[in-house]
């Protein structure tokens, strides 16, 4: 039987629903999704095998022109290097529309030559059909796609046809995988995005923006496995809120975090979590560079 196996890249603005697609798409959660934009910071590969075809999917941070720090410059940068060496680009808009994130996107999608599938989400959204109408005649003019896509991430509505439509696009290969092979991230890289995914959804405003979280240990040799991590923030102020009121932030965190990691990666975890300072990581190099790997 005759297979096809190609490199699909996810570009879009922050909160465009790359990450729920990309767990949908792959078929079980990898990337960090929070309601909150931004929350994914590294290039994650994903892989969809189907009997004839393999999809290896690479979710972005997103594009997001605002931010003045170099983390925010990095994470840019690294959005659009994925773009390069891939056989097709998803480019993911909401329902929402066209902001200058799209506009600088669509420039540099002008200069790479594999195919680009505009992929609209949040249909479910939408409150009447023209609007969905409008947003088709309004994308098809700005670009020449290869197709055009509308889905529900978030309700699963027409991924399969997404996933049936990319298939003649990729190359007649061999996988470049196993069958079971899911992801190119370890166990630590998850516990610590689960972790930091977490932060996201109990604490407010920027605060969430401003922790690192590195996993300091992952001991297999116990029962249950034990995790110790690290929650790198910017400000004093900023390590007593995560930690709160007798410690009753941070035990919520660990707890929702430990949870997901037995879930997601079928184990049995003991998670101890530390906050720490250091100031202005986010224009730090050092630090900053690890979000390039």
């Amino acid at each position: 039987m005759q297979t096809r196996c190609g490199y699909i890249a996810i570009i879009g603005r922050p909160n465009a629903g790359k990450s729920t697609l990309f767990n949908r798409l792959v078929g079980q959660k990898v990337s960090s999704v929070s309601y909150k934009p931004q929350t994914t910071r590294h290039r994650i590969l994903g892989v969809r095998t189907d009997q004839d075809a393999q999809f290896v999917y690479v979710d972005t941070p997103g594009i997001h022109l605002g931010g003045k720090k170099l983390l925010n410059r990095v994470l840019n940068k690294n959005a659009l290097n994925a773009l390069h060496d891939v056989h097709l680009i998803y480019m993911l808009i909401d329902r929402g529309g066209w902001t200058r994130e799209e506009e600088h996107i669509l420039r540099q999608l002008r200069e790479v030559e594999c195919p680009v599938i505009l992929v609209i989400n949040k249909i479910d959204k939408l409150a009447k059909r023209e609007e969905l109408f409008e947003l088709l005649t309004l994308s098809s003019e700005k670009y020449d796609y290869a197709e055009i896509v509308p889905v529900s991430a978030l309700k699963r509505d027409n991924i399969q046809s997404l996933v049936e439509v990319s298939k003649q696009y990729l190359p007649e290969s061999a996988f470049y995988y196993s069958d079971e092979y899911l992801t190119d991230r370890s166990s630590n890289f998850i516990c610590a995005e689960l972790i930091r995914e977490a932060a996201f959804v109990y604490l407010d405003k920027e605060l969430p923006y401003a922790t690192h979280v590195e996993i300091e240990k992952y001991d297999v040799s116990t029962d249950p496995i034990h995790i110790a991590a690290v929650i790198w923030v910017e400000k004093e102020s900023q390590k007593s809120i995560l930690i709160g009121k007798q410690g009753d932030m941070l035990k919520k965190i660990g707890t929702r975090a430990r949870k997901a990691m037995q879930r997601q990666l079928d184990i049995k975890a003991h998670l101890e979590i530390w906050v720490k300072l250091n100031k202005d990581w986010q224009d730090n190099p050092q630090v900053v560079g690890k979000y390039e790997q």
